[in-house]
């Protein structure tokens, strides 16, 4: 895929962590899922369930590309590298599962050709089938998909389960940018989330921790050294535990059964967007990571993903530091 901006054009803003659905996608998983509902809320809102908990309101701009437009011209937005959110396609049979990744996929590549220079997107895959999985990869590649999104578990299974190393072997092979987005944590139903939108607070970033921390643990950088992890939502609350994991890896020695080295040193392998929601959690954020690390990501079109809050939010790092988050770091890691 030909770069979409020219060195004279500066730095875009460029939005990774972004999300779009289809009604297409959406009713094939309330049809075959067996598990998913949509239900009202308070508010008048309709929203998407599992085991009684709402996880993801839906809103008009998760199915509108005109309307995105208009909200990054808005908001001041250049790029947007779309990607469909939880619970992606993990919850059918194969033939479900595969079909399921071929509608949102061909949706969002039908709005790259609408918008070539505005959107690019991240391929869903059927990871719980990893020869369709890889199978959907190399079609999603011809498509222009620039890269991969997945949950950070697969329908209640580690990333690091070894039944999806084929999957991951493919995509190093190519050096792919993943976008690593929270979803239900195993064990919803013990943990009585269904009140407070506790599911999308705590149990997210509870989710996407324990991805990224038994990505380190587990050697998987080590073994993947050519894909591009970029971890959602600040990492979790790595940025705060990761001085705990090491201490616990030199305390502990089932803690460096597989990795040698500190937990920390491994924070240069992968990185993690912007969506700390504070200043002092995104100051946390960027001296954990380091600024060549952290990316812009809004969330949008969630109720809470606003384009313009979570740019504000960046413009209040220091100068060179806001225009590496903004874009330059994007434009490297996704080779815009």
């Amino acid at each position: 895929m030909p770069s979409i901006w020219t060195e004279g054009d500066g730095v875009p803003v460029v939005d990774v962590h972004t999300h779009m659905l289809s009604g297409e996608w959406l009713d094939l998983l309330v049809e075959r899922s067996g598990a998913y509902t949509v239900e009202e809320v308070l508010g008048g809102s309709r929203a998407v369930h599992r085991a009684g908990a709402p996880f993801m309101t839906l809103t008009p701009g998760m199915f509108d590309y005109d309307l995105r437009i208009a909200e990054m011209d808005k908001a001041g937005v250049d790029i947007a590298i779309v990607s469909l959110t939880c619970p992606n396609v993990f919850w059918g049979d194969a033939s479900t599962s595969a079909e399921a990744a071929r509608l949102i996929n061909d949706d969002m590549a039908g709005a790259q050709r609408r918008y070539p220079d505005r959107i690019r997107w991240l391929t869903s895959l059927p990871w719980q089938y990893p020869e369709r999985a890889v199978a959907e990869l190399d079609r999603s590649r011809e498509a222009g998909a620039a890269g991969v999104m997945t949950l950070a578990n697969i329908d209640g299974q580690p990333l690091t389960d070894p039944r999806f190393s084929d999957v991951w072997r493919a995509i190093d092979d190519h050096g792919l940018p993943v976008l690593i987005h929270p979803s239900l944590p195993p064990g919803l139903e013990q943990m009585e989330m269904e009140r407070y939108n506790l599911v999308a607070t705590v149990g997210f970033t509870f989710d996407t921790t324990l991805a990224l921390s038994r990505m380190i643990l587990d050697g998987f950088f080590d073994t993947y050294r050519r894909l591009k992890i970029i971890g959602a939502h600040a990492g979790g609350y790595l940025p705060f535990l990761i001085g705990r994991l090491d201490t616990w890896h030199r305390s502990f020695e089932p803690v460096r059964e597989t990795i040698q080295q500190l937990p920390s040193s491994y924070l240069d392998r992968f990185c993690v967007d912007s969506i700390a929601y504070t200043r002092e959690a995104l100051d946390l954020t960027v001296s954990v990571f380091g600024p060549r690390s952290v990316l812009y990501g809004s969330d949008y079109p969630h109720k809470c993903g606003r384009m313009d809050e979570m740019l504000d939010l960046v413009g209040q790092l220091p100068a060179e530091t806001a225009e590496q988050v903004r874009g330059a770091n994007a434009v490297r890691i996704f080779d815009l």
